[in-house]
C-alpha cells in the first residue's frame, strides 16, 4: 500500500545518508592530515594560496555544517518513518479484523498523530497500567482516542494538561483521558453523545465525533462515562471487555462518570 510506497525511497535515502555520512568523515580525516602536514612545510605562494582559500570557504564551518546538515537529514528521514510507522498503527490497514492489542501502542500513535493539534494546548501526561492485550477493532478504538484526544485539546483556552490513564478491572479495561479544559456545562452532559450535537461555533465542529465514538464503544460491547465540573475540566472513562462475550451479544452504553 501507500505505506510501502513511502517506506521504500525511504529506505534508500536512510542507507545512502549514512554512506555519506561515513565518507564524509573519512574525507574529513584526510583534510585534517593534510593540515597537519601544511604546518611543517615551508610558506611558499603555493602555501600562501591554499591558506587563502581555506580562509575564503571558512572550512571550519564547511566541516561542523556539514556533519550537521547530513545528522539532520537523517534525524528526518527517521521521523517519516516514525510518521509512517503511526499512521499504520493508528489505521491498521492490514486487518479490519478484531485482533489482540495493546491499547498502550494504539494511544500513543494516535497522540502522535494528534501531535500537532495539541502541542501548542496541553501536557501529556500517561499513567498507564499492567493492562493485558484487548481484542478490539484496532483502527476503530483509535479513532475513539483520536476524538478524545482532539476534543480535550479544544476545551483547553491556554496551556493545559491532559492525562491518560489505563488499568484492568476484572475482566475488562479501562482507559480515562482527563483535561484542564473548560469543562461541559450540566445541561449539556445528557446530550454530548447525541448526533450532531455541539456547543462550538458554526463551521466548528460537526457534533458526529462523540456519536461516532459512542457507537463504536457499544460494538466493543462496552461504556463511555462522563465527568466534568464547568471552569475544572473534564474525564472520559471507556469500559471495554478483554475478550468479546460474542458477535451477536452487544451490550453497554451511556453512564454518569459517579456509577462507574
Amino acid at each position: 500500500g501507500i505505506a510501502h510506497e513511502i517506506n521504500n525511497p525511504i529506505g534508500y535515502i536512510n542507507s545512502n545518508l549514512g554512506s555519506l555520512q561515513q565518507y564524509l568523515q573519512d574525507l574529513l580525516t584526510i583534510v585534517a592530515a593534510y593540515q597537519k602536514l601544511e604546518a611543517r612545510l615551508p610558506v611558499d605562494e603555493e602555501i600562501r594560496g591554499l591558506q587563502k582559500l581555506r580562509q575564503d570557504l571558512d572550512l571550519d564551518f564547511l566541516k561542523e555544517d556539514s556533519l550537521a546538515l547530513l545528522s539532520e537529514s537523517c534525524e528526518g528521514v527517521q521521523r517519516v518513518r516514525n510518521i509512517v510507522q503511526d499512521l499504520k498503527d493508528f489505521s491498521h490497514v492490514d486487518s479490519a479484523e478484531w485482533q489482540m492489542v495493546d491499547l498502550h501502542k494504539g494511544l500513543d500513535s494516535t497522540l502522535n498523530i494528534a501531535h500537532n493539534e495539541i502541542k501548542y494546548k496541553a501536557e501529556i501526561v500517561r499513567e498507564y497500567g499492567d493492562v493485558p492485550l484487548v481484542e478490539c477493532l484496532p483502527s476503530q478504538l483509535n479513532q475513539v482516542f483520536m476524538n478524545m484526544f482532539i476534543n480535550a485539546a479544544h476545551a483547553i483556552e491556554e496551556k493545559g494538561k491532559i492525562t491518560i490513564r489505563t488499568g484492568r478491572e476484572d475482566t475488562s479495561a479501562w482507559i480515562e483521558i482527563a483535561d484542564t479544559g473548560k469543562g461541559i456545562a450540566p445541561e449539556h452532559l445528557s446530550r454530548i453523545f447525541d448526533p450532531f450535537f455541539t456547543t462550538k461555533p458554526v463551521g466548528k465542529g460537526t457534533g458526529l465525533g462523540l456519536s461516532l465514538s459512542y457507537s463504536i464503544i457499544q460494538k466493543h460491547q462496552g461504556r463511555i462515562a462522563v465527568d466534568s465540573c464547568p471552569g475544572k475540566g473534564t474525564t472520559f472513562r471507556i469500559v471495554i471487555p478483554l475478550k468479546r462475550v460474542s458477535e451477536t451479544a452487544p451490550q453497554g452504553g451511556l453512564e454518569d462518570a459517579e456509577s462507574t
